[in-house]
């Protein structure tokens, strides 16, 4: 069923609505007042671009009556007038166009910062991929580094573009239409025996004339909004898809992984290409009408004075004027005509910053259903913890950790231990109750992460390297069995890549026994060691928090790691019908016996 005039109506006021959300806020920021200056500036300056056209017009009438009448002076007179003209058009445009460029330019720079603090803040970046995990789609938008580097690009320039265009056009008609009308005079023209005049008659005719072009044009191009959009994101997820493979090549290298990464990257690709099929396939129709429609209007204006002319009604130079007045009407009028594929592409863009925008600001105004507070230890009360899709893993846990203590957590993969992990860390949004955590707290993934750049730099991530001295750097090195790389503290590469898993794992060591935290919490950070490093390792880190007073509390699967923790937190599957699907049986003394 097609949409009623209301529903366009209502749909035409949310994509405003949803336009000046976006827009807004830039100018009122910090920046308010250069940016409101630019803006007033690149008004007067289009303004002053119509004026110059309006005088244009008035020189076509002067400069074709001087070539009808061969009146030499008037035309050389006209010709250097034209120069003038000329040289202020000219300079009115290169102004505008670096103005816009700079505004522009600057209001990306803002969007683009301040959707990056709001992305980076309070794990926005973790928890929002965790709703796309869950599959809720309409809280997760894809590809946020898309949206950040290439929507607000398009987004700012388009909106300056096609703002500068409309305003031009509203400004334009105004100037030109009073124009044409004194120009038109009286259209007669006579049926059944009736002779009619019409007064504006030109006027009249433009505005049907860009009236059944703006109908035909809408509804040709209505399609394109909904495909630009989806061409969007298939761009994103083929770029995406070609990045993990990337990342991940040494992975897929060593599983044989070739065929099915092409696989999976020609049908990302193939839904580029089938998508940009259709886009082609609407655009040609869209150019086609638009087309024909700009080269009608060329002449259409000629066919309908012609007669007069002819008549003797005016002389050349009025028919040129005429020409150009309704010209310029016309495409005042047209404008939606002229740029209804810019518009279509806007629109989607808008729409996909609006949805990443309106998730960002979902997840800062979420309640917060975990209390958190500072501690001399670890202690939950009614801890409850759940994945992403809602499905309850604990459900009223009591757990305590004093200083001293040493606690190793295990149970059947996927039973949640490293969930219990971000929970204590405050990450995991999906879980509710008390929390009391020290501080001075390292938390080890299992998977950490290293920056490319500068060895000391991966080395002290997050901390800036020059928090430490190359001795401590190298000593850290060193303490983690990274003799190798003690000697590599400038040297630059993607050391994400470059380093074996074990190597990545001794790494993060080395960053705790640089930083030397009192509390550790190490999910898995010897699954890629041997057993005599893993040992060693385990060694230092015990140590340390021994020695600092703190505790340390490790996921691991292997016996061995037991000897270093005196007690055994392990995940047991409830009964059926129980409100979760673990709970965390806490054995007391040497966890080594396990």
């Amino acid at each position: 069923m097609s949409p009623t005039v209301n529903e366009r109506a209502q749909t035409f006021l949310q994509v405003l609505r949803r336009v000046f959300k976006l827009a807004a806020p830039y100018f009122r920021s910090d920046e308010k007042w250069k940016a409101r200056l630019m803006f007033a500036t690149i008004v007067a300056l289009n303004l002053g671009y119509v004026y110059v056209a309006v005088l244009g017009n008035q020189w076509y009438g002067r400069f074709y009556d001087a070539l009808q009448n061969k009146d030499a002076a008037s035309f050389w007179r006209e010709v250097g007038v034209f120069g003038w003209i000329a040289f202020f058009n000219i300079a009115v445009q290169v102004l505008k166009f670096y103005v816009t460029q700079l505004l522009q330019l600057r209001w990306r720079t803002w969007m683009t910062r301040e959707y990056m603090s709001r992305w980076m803040a309070d794990r926005t970046f973790y928890h929002l991929e965790l709703a796309r995990y869950a599959g809720k789609e309409g809280q997760a938008p894809d590809n946020p580094d898309q949206r950040i580097q290439e929507d607000v690009q398009m987004f700012t320039s388009a909106t300056m573009s096609l703002s500068m265009g409309l305003l031009n056009a509203v400004v334009t008609l105004m100037s030109f239409i009073g124009l044409l009308w004194g120009l038109s005079g009286n259209f007669s023209f006579t049926f059944s025996g009736t002779t009619y005049q019409v007064v504006g008659a030109m006027v009249w005719i433009a505005l049907a004339y860009s009236i059944v072009g703006t109908a035909i044009t809408h509804f040709i191009g209505r399609p394109l909004i909904g495909i630009n959009f989806r061409q969007q994101r298939y761009e994103a997820d083929f770029r995406h898809h070609l990045m993990r493979v990337r990342e991940y090549s040494e992975a897929v290298a060593l599983d044989h992984g070739e065929k099915v990464e092409r696989a999976q990257l020609d049908t990302r690709f193939g839904n580029v290409l089938r998508n940009y099929l259709l886009l082609i396939k609407q655009q040609k129709n869209l150019v086609t009408f638009t087309s024909f429609f700009g080269q009608a209007a060329v002449i259409f204006p000629f066919l309908v004075a012609g007669q007069q002319y002819f008549g003797g009604a005016f002389q050349l130079g009025h028919l040129m004027q005429i020409g150009s007045a309704f010209g310029k009407v016309q495409e005042s009028l047209s404008w939606f005509v002229d740029n209804y594929d810019s518009l279509a592409v806007w629109r989607a863009t808008a729409d996909r910053l609006s949805s990443f925008d309106e998730g960002m600001t979902a997840h800062a105004a979420r309640p917060e259903t975990l209390e958190r507070a500072p501690a001399a230890a670890l202690s939950t009360q009614d801890l409850s913890v759940a994945l992403p899709n809602g499905t309850p893993l604990l459900s009223g846990a009591a757990l305590s950790v004093q200083p001293g203590d040493s606690v190793l957590v295990q149970g059947p993969s996927g039973s949640g231990k490293s969930t219990l992990f971000r929970a204590f860390a405050g990450i995991w949004p999906f879980s509710k109750g008390r929390l009391e955590v020290p501080e001075d707290v390292a938390f080890m993934p299992q998977r950490p992460y290293v920056p490319d750049g500068k060895l000391r730099d991966a080395l002290t991530y997050p901390n800036p390297s020059t928090d430490f001295s190359d001795d401590q750097l190298r000593q850290a090195l060193a303490d983690a069995l990274l003799p190798d790389l003690v000697a590599r503290l400038d040297d630059s590469d993607a050391w994400g890549q470059k380093l074996s898993g074990g190597e990545q794992q001794r790494l993060a060591i080395a960053r705790v026994l640089l930083k030397k935290p009192r509390w550790i919490f190490a999910d898995e950070i010897s699954s890629a060691l041997d057993a005599p490093a893993e040992r060693t390792l385990y060694q230092r880190l015990a140590g340390m928090v021994r020695e600092k007073g703190g505790a340390m509390v490790s996921i691991a699967h292997r016996a061995a790691v037991g000897e270093f923790h005196t007690q055994r937190w392990t995940l047991v599957p409830e009964a059926e019908g129980a409100p979760a699907r673990y709970r965390v049986e806490v054995v007391p003394g040497s966890a080594g016996s396990a």
